[in-house]
This record gives C-alpha cells, sequence and structure tokens, in this order.
C-alpha cells in the first residue's frame, strides 16, 4: 500500500524561541502555503481556543491531604500523584485547563483512583481545587506543549488534505504517527494528547498500542488498536468498546520476537484492510505508541513496526542518539518525517520493581476497573471443557528429517497444546475468537481469564472472568503473563 503523499517539513515547523513561551518561530521560505496561519496566534491553532482568564501567579505545594486550591498561570500545569491508598477528588473553578488533552468540565469533581499518576495543564490560566490525599503535586511553568500543540496543528492539516482527496488516491490516506523513545520518556502520555486533541476535532483516528510491557489499551502482553472517537477519558482512560487485541502473552518481545513480529505485522494487515473501506478512519490516521527498548533488537523491531505500519510522522522523545540514527536509515524516504521534541519534566523513571508493579495494578484493572468498581465472576469447568495453546517451542522437525548433524530448532509460531496442571496457576490466559486450531495464531482475542485454583483430583479448574456465563471460545492461549491477586 504507497502512501506516497506529499511531505510538509515537520522539522523545520518546530524550530522555537522558548525565551517567552511564545509560539514558534518558523522560516517562511522552508513552508507550505498549509502552515503559515500555525501560530501566527494561539488562539487559532486548529480551534484550541482555550477562553480562560489569566490569574495569579500559581502557588506551588507538595504532597498534602486538605482541601486546598492551585492557581496556574497560563501555558503551566500542576503534576499531581495520588496516593497509594487513597483516592482523589479535583475539580475545575476558574478559568480552562486539560488532563492530557482533554478538557475539564467546569465545576464537576472528578475522581481519580490511588497511585494515578495526572497533570492538568492550562492555556490562559486556571484555578483548580483538590480534596484528598497525594504522594506529590507541584505546578510547574516549563514545560513541552506548545511543541506538542503545534505538532497536532500539523497532523490536523493532513487529515484535513486527506479528507479533501479522491478517496482511491494515495494522499487519501491521513497521517500515521509513530511515537518513539526510551522507557519512561512519556510516549503513552503524547499518544493521549495526540488523540484526544484529533477527537475534540471532530477525527476518529485509530489507536496502536505496540508497548506489551504495560498495555495502554488493555492488559499488558498485547498488542492491540482501538478507534478513538471522543476525547479520552482522564480518569477511565482508552474507550474498550471495540478494540482489536492480539495475545502475545509476554511483557518483553525477547520472549518470541519472530511471535511478536508476526502479530504486529497481522494488526497491520486488518487495520489496512479497515482503512480500505471506511474513508473517515483513512483520513483521520493513526497514532502508535511503542515500547521502550530502542537498541540492538529492540532498534530492529522500531523499524519493523515503522515499515510494517507505512509511518509517515515519526516522533521521537527526549533521544538525539535515536533521532540521528532513524533520520540515517529513513533519509532515502521523502514522505517519513522524523522529528525530535522535548520530553516532559514530569515524567517519572521507574525502576524494574515499579513497573512490575504497575503491570500487576492494569491486569487488575481489567477484573475490577480502575475505581474497584466492577464484580468479575468466578467460574469452574472441567479440564476437558477448555484447550490451552501456547505458541513457539517444540522441535520444528524430527531429528531424522534433519541433515546429518544438525540440530532440530524450535519453531517460534508453532501452536503446542499444554497440559493443564499446577503449573497454570496465576497465570492470565486469552480467549481466543479463533473456532478451529490452524486459526489461533492469526486470530484476535475476545478477553482474558485469570487461573485461581486447579484440582487435579477432580480435574476442575478455577477461573475469574470479566463476566459471567461461557467463554465465547473453548481455544485459550497461555504465555508467561502472571498475575497474583493481593
Amino acid at each position: 500500500m504507497g502512501t506516497e503523499m506529499r511531505s510538509l517539513s515537520l522539522t523545520t515547523t518546530l524550530s522555537m524561541d522558548t525565551s517567552k513561551g511564545e509560539p514558534y518561530r518558523r522560516k517562511r521560505k522552508a513552508l507550505g502555503e498549509n502552515f503559515q496561519a500555525i501560530g501566527a496566534n494561539k488562539r487559532s491553532i486548529s480551534d484550541m481556543a482555550y477562553g480562560g482568564t489569566n490569574v495569579n501567579p500559581l502557588a506551588a505545594t507538595g504532597g498534602s491531604t486538605t482541601v486546598r486550591q492551585v492557581k496556574l498561570e497560563k501555558e503551566c500545569e500542576l503534576r499531581v500523584e495520588a496516593s497509594a491508598d487513597s483516592p482523589l477528588r479535583l475539580r475545575l473553578l476558574t478559568g480552562t485547563a486539560e488532563i492530557f488533552g482533554t478538557e475539564i468540565p467546569p465545576g464537576i469533581w472528578l475522581n481519580f483512583p490511588p497511585r494515578l499518576k495526572f497533570a492538568v495543564f492550562t492555556w490562559y490560566g486556571a484555578t483548580i481545587e483538590m480534596d484528598g490525599s497525594t504522594e506529590t503535586d507541584y505546578t510547574a511553568d516549563e514545560t513541552p506543549m506548545i511543541s506538542y500543540i503545534n505538532v497536532h496543528a500539523v497532523l490536523d492539516g493532513r487529515r484535513n488534505r486527506a479528507k479533501a482527496s479522491p478517496s482511491d488516491s494515495d494522499t487519501s490516506q491521513g497521517p500515521r504517527v509513530i511515537v518513539v523513545g526510551p522507557t519512561d520518556s512519556g510516549k503513552s502520555t503524547l499518544s493521549r494528547m495526540l488523540l484526544s486533541w484529533a477527537a475534540k476535532q471532530g477525527w476518529k483516528p485509530t489507536f496502536v498500542d505496540l508497548d506489551i510491557g504495560q498495555g495502554s489499551i488493555t492488559i499488558p502482553g498485547c498488542v492491540a488498536a482501538t478507534p478513538i472517537e471522543l476525547p479520552i477519558d482522564p480518569v477511565e482512560g482508552i474507550p474498550l468498546e471495540m478494540p482489536m487485541v492480539y495475545f502475545f502473552g509476554h511483557v518483553t518481545p525477547s520472549a518470541n520476537i519472530d511471535h511478536y513480529k508476526v502479530l504486529v505485522k497481522e494488526l497491520a494487515q486488518t487495520l489496512e484492510t479497515q482503512f480500505s473501506g471506511n474513508a473517515e478512519s483513512r483520513a483521520s490516521g493513526m497514532v502508535i505508541n511503542t515500547m521502550g527498548w530502542i537498541e540492538g533488537v529492540g532498534y530492529e523491531l522500531l523499524l519493523h513496526a515503522i515499515d510494517t505500519f507505512n509511518a509517515t510522522v515519526i516522533l521521537v522523545l527526549g533521544q538525539e542518539k535515536l533521532c540521528s540514527m532513524l533520520k540515517d536509515v529513513l533519509k532515502n524516504r521523502p514522505n517519513v518525517d522524523v522529528v525530535k521534541l522535548q520530553k516532559s519534566g514530569g515524567v517519572v523513571s521507574r525502576n524494574a520493581k515499579v513497573r512490575q508493579k504497575a503491570r500487576g495494578y492494569r491486569i487488575r484493572e481489567y477484573f475490577y476497573g480502575p475505581s474497584n468498581d466492577l464484580s468479575p465472576h468466578s467460574n469452574v469447568v472441567n479440564f476437558s471443557d477448555l484447550f490451552i495453546y501456547r505458541i513457539g517451542g517444540g522441535p520444528q522437525a524430527p531429528r531424522s528429517a534433519l541433515p546429518i548433524g544438525a540440530e532440530p530448532a524450535a519453531d517460534p509460531t508453532r501452536l503446542v497444546p499444554v497440559s493443564i496442571s499446577r503449573d497454570l496457576l496465576h497465570l492470565v490466559l486469552a480467549v481466543s475468537y479463533a473456532k478451529e486450531q490452524d486459526q489461533i495464531i492469526s486470530s484476535n482475542v475476545a478477553g482474558f481469564i485469570y487461573v485461581t485454583d486447579i484440582d487435579l483430583h477432580r480435574k476442575k479448574i478455577t477461573y475469574l472472568a470479566p463476566c459471567a456465563g461461557e467463554l465465547p471460545s473453548k481455544n485459550l492461549i497461555v504465555g508467561t503473563l502472571t498475575w497474583i491477586e493481593n
């Protein structure tokens, strides 16, 4: 599928003067007509017109348990981490503000669950009130938001051009944005902003999540995609009405690199088919979130994703070396822009233990909801009612069929039946949509179950499911995704 769109230079567009926080000044001779209005004044950027008035200088706060108000000046943000054991309430009193691209409704209390990290940003000033304890909350007046909103403005222009093009032409494809960078650089946050801003403009971009280590759409261990039709809810997160999910079953691609690439390709091909029959989705384009593994095999997998999804805009967060490498390897593709962006100062580095806990919280959210308000169902079935498979492993061919001296190699995409044993205890399994065994590798999944007990004597398996009733399929996939329910 060629996407031979005439390229507009994002790199030139995003040269900036940060001394006064004003929109970027541009070299007009290098820009197309579509860029001349961008940044002429901030209120005209893609209708991001926030009508709040300026307020008094902001008041910094630390971790607190009292009801308090915080005044934010224009282009400042309040960075918050909710307490580990209690929820937090927040509301907008005056002005206008947003959380990761989604505007906060005035006067309405928003309830944030424990441990949630978020930032409240205002373009023209706001007063925020918080009720509840926080691990930390502080204000910041240096943010990369102007560069992010200018990227949105360029993408919006490309979507409009795609919409105006004949549906059978290459230029009818909207921007395909892939966000790359090291671990904890703000990739998922930037993705949410770009998606919410686009949805506010009436577009329906597709969000693609390739970060199997954390999972923005569903639980970790999956590659997934979903259309975004409304700005993303700052509490509930990505909507799950129409996700397309492929289960990898591990939290790092190194567990089975070939299988990971197969799933990425399968997801991309499915989206291509959908785009070919939906002009609106095609013009809206996609935003692709990636994992933080950017060296060695991780870098090769990034290039594989760029090629597989035919990405046209690559946003590199806070990594000069990666940006330089990508520009060099893609220099012969005139329709691909590689743009380096500053990462937010609010991004917090997490060690392996914290990331592991975060994965556990994501799995728990799937079954119990982000606010612990869902009631999953415990079910007991016979061993014979389920067919469980693992992908990868086992010899590719018997030793007798190999040349003399050759050793049998494991087949990374071989489907291996799994005998039910206590080894499955505390594992998360995916329920495949496949009706036949040979369709499992290429099929997406309906959802997940969590194995809570194995009774070998009675040959019964007990599992937790998000809803009551029979499973959509008896074919289940297992990997190494483990969760110990607290």
